[in-house]
């Protein structure tokens, strides 16, 4: 089981999706990493449902470089706050919000562990970010005990049966000779953080058992079809011949169920 200190150095070198981030020199830098976000991943905005944030107490757990939450924060919620376990995240988010003015109450804190009082929020947000957390079921009952009865849960965690896991497969197992390596150990070592875990739709379901109501999708992501940077990770010459021969048609059509993304909708 990895250390929370080994997360926190991982995503501390450099948060996801700061190889979009444009020059330095431009009035706003962020906006580029923000195009190229719901570009590449355009089922983002219809699951968040951003606008719905108006007049609502709004916590993102895990805010990244922050392009969700200068969403969240242009939707005008009563309040909006925000956690990460890494500064860098909290200080892109900072500097993201001010760009235009917008205000939010920021945080380095522990998903595990949120420093809010019980009952605190409307909606609580967090793509990609659980399954990184030693203890990701504390971080679901975390998630549960700062909602008030009646709201909502919008998570984004790992999906074990996916193309993802047969491609780290077939890279890191059949190909370096090590055809028993599990999924579960590939994820562990290879996808990400040290030690990123990935749930099956039963497994995702249980997570979510203190929850009233809850209903799960499966999303293929860019990662899957090739599209784009594909983690920190992943370089080199094999992925480049890859990408120029990915079946991505075929892999829309038939590997639907079989996405990384369980886009979680539960409430309290």
């Amino acid at each position: 089981m990895q250390s929370k200190r080994d997360v926190l150095e991982f995503w501390n070198q450099a948060s996801c999706g700061e190889t979009y981030l444009g020059d330095a020199k431009e009035s706003d830098p962020y906006e580029a990493a923000r195009e190229a976000r719901y570009r590449l991943e355009p089922y983002i905005p219809p699951f968040a449902d951003f606008d719905a944030a108006h007049g609502e107490d709004i916590l993102e757990v895990g805010v990244g470089m922050g392009a969700d939450h200068w969403r969240w924060a242009r939707a005008k919620p009563h309040s909006l706050s925000g956690v990460d376990l890494t500064p860098r995240a909290v200080e892109h988010t900072q500097r993201q919000l001010a760009f235009d003015e917008l205000e939010s109450d920021l945080r380095v804190a522990d998903a595990e562990s949120l420093p809010f009082d019980e009952e605190s929020f409307d909606r609580v947000y967090s793509w990609g970010v659980l399954h990184h957390s030693p203890n990701t079921e504390q971080a679901f009952r975390e998630v549960w005990r700062v909602l008030r009865p009646g709201g909502i849960a919008k998570l984004m965690i790992y999906h074990s049966r996916s193309v993802t896991g047969w491609m780290l497969w077939m890279r890191y197992a059949l190909m370096a000779g090590k055809p028993w390596r599990s999924f579960a150990d590939i994820y562990d070592q290879h996808l990400e953080s040290p030690g990123t875990k990935a749930y099956s739709l039963d497994e995702a379901r249980e997570l979510c058992r203190d929850f009233s109501n809850t209903d799960i999708r499966v999303q293929l992501n860019h990662g899957e079809l090739l599209m784009g940077d594909v983690g920190q990770r992943h370089k080199g010459w094999l992925l480049t011949f890859a990408k120029a021969v990915w079946p991505r048609a075929l892999i829309r059509r038939f590997c639907g169920r079989y996405g990384l993304y369980l886009m979680i909708t539960a409430r309290k």
